[in-house]
């Protein structure tokens, strides 16, 4: 039965990601995205050929988003299937706490929803001898905006409608600002149910970003990983985001596509400006993304989205993974394997994956100098 291969998927990933007792971190919700669109862990597209061990061995640790969790999971699958003899965990927390574990030294390199602060950089430097922590950006992919409205099967909504969903000014399914996005649908005078992250989180950091670029008028409030609009309901992670959505009738909320495409929640299409409201998939995401500028220096490959971009077809609420690693000054037992794991996730095999399972790729442009500094860690 699919429930039965499921679980044994899930069970054997699991397993393979056991954890040590000392980087076991106390996580701000129980994430798991690591499903495909139809619940189950999708297989790889990965050949054992695509993989370069190179001077790999032992154990390399590592922490930080759950945005990036599938992502993770599968590349670590289909690596310690080619390096025999490698074992990679990692632990899947928030952004904020892998940083302070890549900042204490405990791990060989961090996921972020977002890219390091000043603060973050200069405290890195006492772990990165030499050097300083930089961040590479690894996982793309669309932020949806999950709905449960009885009767309502497909939704169209606007920045400024968003953001004032969100900022407890449209209370109502059928409020004239929803009604005239969606002509022709039946909406209810269900009253809306607006779900938000209750821990700080990379993933409203970057709604909020999107909110504050396209909606100005409507969203006062700055952007940043902690919720700061008024009114709504909270709930842990993306996952308890996702759980209250696909139960209570009338609510919203936000989370990454693969809890969407796991529980079978449906999304809105957001209208930008382009000749039609565009889809949240991981093709229409990578669209948004190539309009991204590097705003890092040096071997730093931090990007600036383009929240506002009216491209045909190109999804701009987006969120990008980095991989925070130290430029120089990388511990030299697991310099080798942090090395050939990231070459692996950021080749060509390594980014098709990010496509079969609902992220989008990284731009090849950007990519290209991925590989490059990754090459230069020293």
């Amino acid at each position: 039965m699919k429930l039965q291969r499921k679980n044994m998927l899930r069970a054997s990933a699991l397993g393979a990601l056991v954890v040590s007792g000392a980087l076991v971190l106390t996580a701000c919700g129980s994430d798991d995205n690591t499903k495909g669109a139809d619940g189950s862990a999708k297989p790889s597209a990965a050949a054992a050929g695509d993989i370069k061990c190179d001077n790999a061995k032992g154990k390399l640790l590592a922490s930080g988003s759950s945005a990036q969790k599938n992502a993770i999971e599968l590349w670590i699958k289909n690596y310690m299937a080619a390096c025999s003899g490698v074992e990679v965990n990692y632990k899947s927390s928030s952004s904020g706490e892998g940083i302070v574990a890549f900042n204490q030294g405990t791990v060989g390199f961090a996921g972020s929803d977002s890219a390091l602060k000043p603060e973050q950089v200069e405290e890195s430097k006492k772990i990165c001898t030499g050097g300083q922590g930089i961040d590479l950006p690894m996982v793309g992919g669309p932020v949806a905006l999950g709905f449960n409205v009885a009767g309502v099967d497909k939704l169209n909504l606007d920045a400024a409608t968003v953001a004032n969903i969100f900022n407890d000014k449209i209370k109502k399914w059928d409020d004239e600002a929803i009604k005239k996005l969606n002509p022709g649908v039946t909406l209810p005078s269900t009253a809306i149910q607006a779900f938000h992250r209750s821990d700080d989180s990379g993933t409203t950091e970057n709604v909020t970003k999107y909110l504050k670029a396209a909606a100005p008028d409507a969203w006062p409030h700055e952007a940043a990983k902690k919720w700061a609009a008024p009114g709504g309901q909270a709930a842990s992670g993306s996952a308890g985001v996702a759980a209250q959505v696909k139960q209570v009738d009338g609510a919203i909320g936000y989370f990454e596509l693969s809890f969407a495409s796991a529980q079978g929640i449906k999304t809105v299409d957001l209208n930008t400006g382009a000749a039609a409201p565009v889809k949240a998939t991981g093709e229409n995401a990578s669209k948004a993304i190539a309009a991204a500028k590097v705003s890092g220096t040096g071997s730093d490959l931090a990007l600036k989205l383009d929240y506002t971009t009216k491209a045909e077809g190109a999804y701009p609420l987006v969120l990008v993974t980095y991989e925070v690693v130290c430029d120089t000054g990388n511990k030299a037992e697991t310099l080798p394997t942090v090395k050939s794991f990231l070459n692996y996730a950021a080749s060509d095999a390594g980014q098709k994956v990010l496509l079969e399972n609902g992220y989008a790729p990284i731009p090849a442009e950007i990519n290209a100098k991925v590989r490059e500094v990754i090459t230069s860690l020293k």
